[in-house]
């Protein structure tokens, strides 16, 4: 049987170890912490590894130090022209001053969510306000995003966290004034389209103008060169005609006869009487005596 002294010594080491082990504790590197007495703080600045408190009197709070990121839900802004715009955001912050992020918010992730939420709102509120709706939607966006991160990481300062970035994922109409700019935008491509018709239909006219000119005067040239080799051919014909009958004038003389009478017979009914003392009945008449 153990002894009483045997079982004071381990009731003793039990103690002890708890002792020991309720007075270390240990700091990720993901993680910052800060050591509490009563509630009251009193160390935040922890590195990563082992560290000793005293056991029961002081509390250790852990948070994660890795960059965060708010989801905002998608809030309703008017812009200098007194429209609404709809804004989807999102905004990444980390933990900075862990004392302070402490006193702020607790350490509650719920209420750091809230805080940031309304002054991110604030921000995009002042900035939406001094814009119209084509300067937040095309030229401005990112340089209002540099001015929004600029003022969020100011305004947060108190709560202890730093703003790294805040993005705009999208920027909508509301759904009434979505269906007015779809009908603009619907009517302006109906223009344009009308437009572009018209302009084409009267490049066409152009086109088709210039072809028939360039058609008339290529078939005039080709009719005035035909004319010219057709003018060029009858005057050698004539001149082979001419000198071929300027050979034998009575040939000639024949020649011209026989065509006078192809075209009168050729109209039928007419009877022919030969002269004797026509060229062609002597050609004739001194051929056959030969």
């Amino acid at each position: 049987m153990n002894s009483p002294k045997t079982m004071i010594a381990a009731v003793v080491a039990v103690v002890l170890i708890i002792l020991g082990s309720a007075s270390l504790f240990v700091v990720q590197e993901n993680e910052v912490a800060l050591l509490l007495r009563l509630g009251k703080i009193v160390d935040s600045d922890f590195k990563p590894g082992l560290h000793v408190k005293m056991p029961v009197i002081q509390t250790v709070e852990r948070f994660d130090k890795r960059l965060q990121t708010l989801d905002a839900k998608p809030e309703h802004f008017l812009t200098s022209e007194k429209k609404f715009v709809v804004v989807d955001s999102y905004i990444k912050w980390r933990i900075d001053d862990t004392a302070q992020y402490y006193r702020s918010t607790k350490g509650s992730m719920m209420t750091t969510s809230r805080l940031l939420g309304e002054r991110i709102n604030a921000a995009l509120r002042d900035e939406f306000g001094k814009r119209t709706i084509s300067e937040v939607i095309s030229g401005e966006r990112t340089q209002i995003m540099d001015e929004l991160t600029r003022k969020a990481d100011e305004s947060s300062s108190d709560l202890g966290v730093e703003i790294v970035d805040v993005r705009i994922k999208r920027i909508d109409f509301p759904p009434e004034i979505s269906n007015r700019v779809y009908e603009r935008m619907r009517t302006e491509r109906e223009r344009v389209a009308r437009e572009l018709r018209a302009q084409g239909a009267e490049a066409a006219e152009r086109i088709r103008a210039d072809a028939d000119r360039q058609k008339t005067e290529i078939i005039a040239n080709a009719y005035r060169e035909s004319e010219e080799i057709r003018g060029k051919g009858d005057a050698e014909a004539a001149g082979i005609y001419a000198k071929a009958f300027s050979q034998d004038a009575e040939f000639y003389d024949f020649w011209r006869s026989l065509k006078a009478y192809r075209n009168v017979f050729s109209r039928g009914g007419s009877m022919m009487v030969l002269d004797p003392a026509s060229p062609f009945f002597r050609y004739f008449r001194d051929g056959a005596g030969e």
